[in-house]
């Protein structure tokens, strides 16, 4: 079940760039919508990663 899952994800990414590759190149509407589907999607998820990041000391009290 996990492994349907992560293909379906994986399916959908690479859809996803592929809209984005062909509404680069002036693709239909159709295609255009979801590349900035795509895009939005990325940027919420840049977005979201770079809230969880710690900050993590490199030097160590004696």
């Amino acid at each position: 079940m996990l492994v349907l899952v992560l293909s379906g994800v994986l399916v959908l990414a690479v859809g996803g760039c592929v809209c984005v590759v062909w509404a680069a190149r002036g693709g239909p509407r159709w295609v255009r919508v979801v590349a900035a589907a795509t895009r939005a999607a990325g940027e919420l998820v840049s977005r979201a990663g770079r809230g969880n990041r710690t900050i993590r000391s490199s030097s160590s009290d004696e």
